[in-house]
């Protein structure tokens, strides 16, 4: 077997896969979304007090109109969340500022409407031009509403309820920030809602605090919902983002699952009832993530509306009795999917950064890179030494095969005379080739091997160089400024192809004339094909090429040294080209 057609059918099959990855993220069928549990599954939830949850609670089911207007208001009513998502005339806006945050807070419900993240830009020349995940402009719109339902038709503290604040402006002088908001019902019930943020943490703890002091029981449940805008961009091969996941994303306790537009669009609203869950809307290298306390059932729901998609979570009823307080805790998440800090809220929000089918390799190969970084401080210098590392790893493996790519390309000369001897006869050509492979201890298909063994790192470093916001706009050295995106110049693209050019030298050509032709315009292939991959991926490649030319130039030296001195005592046996 021709190890020089391997390498071609390989090379062409990984075209074919990144090609069919596209037409399937764009066209192919999609998994329909699991169907919706009967409420009589929902109802047989039990509540954290072990009582069956009440059918009749006075509380919304979730369906498409609960996730669009969770609150018991009227229809007309100016304060309705399609309106409020407009405009806030009227409500008084609380401004935060934290080491990494800018954020508005209305006094409407207690909604956060904006969140700049401070230390994230949305162009690295632009550092002024900062991310924004949450915003109440229509064309932009993010909102996390947080709110208690309660029993009854009386007022509730849900997100249209008007709330006090202390002041306007909060910064974070310390190492955290609390910023409380005050209701009541005018009747004896006050609902103090608090929001905690933490120097260095895009975590936010919201705490609602009910003090009944009024004379009957109060009894409600919390809720959490986001509403935003999905973005849906033309795809293309200049801006890797465009392949990047857009929209909702839920964990039911055990697997998480994408919520794609046009699959809520067909099939309704998705609904499950789960313990140990979230849900997170995310756009690539960003989320915002509502995750409410373990150990607790709650009712999802996630359901979409023109371009405006709404999740949303609701707890089961709780009992507060006259004179006594209640505190619903939930956390949330906006802000960049930094690993570590999405672990240490919950080791399962990790999987919003989807490093797909290949996670099992990805995410080990991100921690080794984590690691070397700690030590480096650069990630270009991470990605060549963990290059270096996996070379290493498989050095015996490539020796082996580098051995055999010596040895075919030390009897090359005896394999074209053996074609020109059989060049009419197939069928004893491939005998004779067969023998004197053999007779050389030549695997044909050995070659192929390192291939083989590269392409899943090759595809791994891909999706972390993609996915992982901690190589976003990360530097490395000289013109390199963005590890993430493609070198501006195509400096590296070229020196990968004129690398992978004096390869070729070091490996046996191919005996037919149409591969040999084939193999020369490789270098020209990968070269155009890797001019729009991210640069971290171009100098993973570039390293391990210049390493492989390494080890297979020694290999072949040692191997023609052994040629020369031969075997002693023992006379060379001539094969039919020798002849």
């Amino acid at each position: 077997m021709d190890n020089q057609r391997l390498l071609v059918w390989a090379t062409f099959g990984l075209l074919a896969w990144f090609t069919y990855q596209a037409w399937v993220q764009d066209y192919g069928p999609q998994p329909a979304p699991p169907q919706p549990q009967p409420a009589a599954t929902q109802a047989a939830a039990p509540e954290p007090g072990g009582a069956a949850a009440d059918t009749d609670d006075g509380l919304p089911p979730l369906d498409d109109s609960a996730l669009d207007t969770p609150a018991a208001v009227p229809a007309d009513d100016s304060s309705a969340p399609a309106a409020a998502a407009a405009s806030t005339d009227g409500d008084a806006v609380i401004h935060v500022v934290t080491d990494v945050y800018d954020i508005d807070i209305s006094t409407r419900g207690g909604t956060l409407q904006k969140a700049r993240i401070l230390k994230y830009p949305v162009e690295k020349d632009r550092p002024e031009e900062v991310v924004t995940l949450l915003s109440p402009k229509e064309a932009q719109l993010g909102l996390v509403q947080t709110g208690l339902r309660s029993r009854g038709d009386g007022p509730e503290a849900n997100q249209n309820a008007l709330f006090r604040a202390a002041a306007g402006e909060y910064t974070l002088q310390g190492d955290e920030l609390v910023v409380p908001l005050r209701w009541t019902d005018g009747a004896g019930v006050t609902v103090e809602k608090r929001f905690r943020f933490t120097r260095g943490s895009y975590r936010i703890e919201v705490e609602q605090v009910v003090r009944n002091d009024a004379a009957a029981a109060w009894q409600g449940a919390e809720y959490a919902q986001i509403r935003r805008r999905n973005h849906h961009g033309e795809r293309s091969m200049f801006d890797v983002d465009s392949y990047s996941y857009d929209g909702p994303v839920i964990y039911d306790g055990e697997k998480s699952e994408k919520l794609k537009h046009d699959d809520l669009l067909k099939e309704g609203p998705f609904q499950l009832s789960a313990t140990g869950g979230w849900f997170a809307l995310i756009q690539h290298h960003f989320l915002s993530a509502v995750i409410p306390p373990p150990g607790q059932v709650y009712d999802y729901g996630v359901a979409v509306s023109n371009e405006i998609a709404t999740a949303r979570l609701i707890g089961r009823v709780q009992d507060v009795a006259p004179g006594a307080s209640h505190t619903f805790n939930t956390t949330l998440f906006i802000g960049p999917k930094l690993q570590r800090q999405l672990e240490k809220v919950t080791p399962s929000l990790k999987l919003t950064v989807d490093y797909g089918w290949l996670t099992i390799i990805s995410q080990p190969l991100f921690w080794l890179l984590s690691k070397v970084h700690a030590l480096v401080n650069n990630w270009g210098l991470a990605i060549i030494f963990v290059t270096i590392l996996i070379k290493l790893a498989f050095y015996k493996l490539t020796e082996a095969s580098g051995r055999s790519m010596a040895k075919m390309r030390k009897i090359q000369p005896r394999m074209k005379a053996l074609q020109e001897r059989y060049k009419d006869d197939r069928q004893q050509l491939s005998q004779a080739m067969m023998e004197l492979y053999k007779r050389e201890k030549v695997n044909p298909a050995a070659g192929c091997l390192p291939i083989l063994i590269q392409m899943p790192f090759f595809l791994a470093f891909y999706w972390v160089l993609l996915e992982s916001v901690e190589m976003r706009q990360a530097p490395f050295a000289l013109w390199i400024t963005d590890l993430s995106s493609r070198d501006p110049y195509f400096i590296l693209p070229l020196i990968m192809g004129a690398a992978m050019l004096f390869q070729q030298r070091l490996n046996p050509a191919p005996a037919d004339p149409v591969q040999a032709k084939v193999m020369q315009i490789m270098p020209i292939v990968f070269t155009a094909f890797f001019a729009f991959f991210p640069s971290g991926l171009v100098l993973y490649w570039v390293t391990n090429t210049t390493l492989s030319i390494a080890q297979q130039w020694r290999i072949n030296k040692v191997v023609e040294a052994e040629g020369k001195r031969g075997t002693p005592g023992k006379p060379k046996r001539k094969d039919a080209a020798d002849k």
